[in-house]
C-alpha cells in the first residue's frame, strides 16, 4: 500500500508541479489514513477501498476531536488519492465521491495598521549590524512587494534586478512574475548587498541573496524566528510572514492601487482571491481595523 502512496506523491510533484510543503502535508494524512486501515481486519489493498472505509475513518478523525480544517484537508487528500487509484485502474470507482468534506468557516485575513509596520521596520535598525541590515532589507521587501515568504528566501543574487526596479520571482506552481520594488526598497538592497551580504557569506559561488549565520541560503523557519523576535520587541502580536503579504495588499488599496494591478503583484490566478482585501481596506478606513490576531499558521498558507 505505501508504494501505491510513493507513486501518487511522485505524480504530483512532477506532473503537476505540487510544492515540497503540499507534497509533504499528503505524505502525512495518507500516512496516517493508511495507518488507520491496518487496524482491526481493513483492508490490506487499496484495490478493496471502500465507501464504509472512508466513513469509519472520518468518524474516528471527529471523535478524536481533530478541528474541521484537519478533517476537511485530509479528506481532501483521500479523494484526490482516489481518484488517481482509479485512473490507474486500481479502483473501478471511486470510494470518496459519497464522503462530504465538511464546511470550513473562511476567515478574513489580519492586517498591519501603517504604524505597526513602521515600528517593525524600526528594530533592525538597532541592531547596527550586517544581520540587522539583512533583516531590515527582508522585511522592507516582503512588505514592499506582498510576495510570500517562500518566495523572498528563494531569491537569487540573480533574481533582484536593482537597475530597473524589479524582482524576479517564482510562485505556486513554478508560475514567474517580476514584481516592481519602489526606490526606498532599491536603496534598502543595494546597501545589504555591498555591505552585509558580504560579511555574511563564506562561499564564493553561494547564490542565495539572503543568508543565514552559516553563510548559507536562509529558511523559511529561519525567517519565521526572526520576524517574531522583531515584533515581539515592536509590540505587535501574533504575526506571520504572511500578514506582511496581508499588509501590503490592503495598503495597496488604502492608496488607490488598482485591484487586478494588486492581483498580478501577488500572482493570484483569480481576482476573487484579491477582492477579500478591499473589505479590510474598508474597515481600516472606517478606522474600524482591528489590531492583528492572527493565527499562527504554517508559513506559505493559502495565496
Amino acid at each position: 500500500m505505501r508504494d501505491g502512496v510513493d507513486h501518487f506523491l511522485a505524480a504530483l510533484e512532477e506532473e503537476r508541479g505540487f510544492s515540497t510543503n503540499t507534497i509533504s502535508a499528503y505524505r502525512n494524512d495518507l500516512t496516517q489514513f493508511q495507518k488507520f486501515l491496518k487496524l482491526d481486519e481493513r483492508p490490506n489493498s487499496w484495490a478493496t477501498l471502500s465507501e464504509a472505509d472512508l466513513q469509519s475513518y472520518t468518524l474516528y478523525l471527529h471523535e478524536r476531536g481533530y478541528a474541521t480544517s484537519t478533517i476537511a484537508r485530509k479528506t481532501a487528500a483521500i479523494r484526490s488519492y482516489c481518484g488517481y487509484l482509479v485512473e490507474q485502474q486500481v479502483l473501478r470507482s471511486n470510494p470518496s465521491q459519497a464522503i462530504a468534506s465538511p464546511r470550513v468557516a473562511k476567515s478574513a485575513p489580519k492586517a498591519m495598521t501603517v504604524e505597526e509596520v513602521a515600528l517593525l521596520f524600526e528594530r533592525p535598525l538597532e541592531a547596527q549590524s550586517a544581520e540587522g541590515l539583512r533583516d531590515l532589507a527582508m522585511l522592507r521587501l516582503l512588505y514592499g512587494t506582498g510576495m510570500r515568504v517562500s518566495e523572498l528566501v528563494s531569491l537569487n543574487v540573480e533574481d533582484v534586478i536593482l537597475e530597473t526596479g524589479y524582482v524576479r520571482c517564482v510562485g505556486k506552481q513554478g508560475r514567474e512574475r517580476h514584481v516592481p520594488i519602489d526606490d526606498e526598497v532599491v536603496l534598502i538592497l543595494e546597501d545589504y548587498a555591498e555591505r552585509s551580504r558580504p560579511a555574511i557569506v563564506r562561499d564564493g559561488g553561494e547564490c542565495a541573496l539572503f543568508l543565514n549565520h552559516r553563510g548559507q541560503r536562509l529558511t523559511r523557519q529561519g525567517f519565521w524566528l526572526i520576524l517574531k523576535g522583531y515584533a515581539e520587541s515592536a509590540g505587535v502580536a501574533d504575526i506571520t510572514p504572511h500578514t506582511l503579504r496581508h499588509s501590503f495588499a490592503t495598503h495597496q488599496l488604502l492608496e488607490g492601487r488598482d485591484l487586478s494591478h494588486i492581483q498580478q503583484v501577488l500572482g493570484h490566478v483569480s481576482i476573487s482571491t484579491t477582492q477579500v482585501y478591499e473589505q479590510l481596506a474598508e474597515q481600516m478606513r472606517d478606522g474600524r481595523a482591528e489590531t492583528v490576531r492572527e493565527p499562527v499558521l504554517a508559513v506559505d498558507a493559502g495565496e
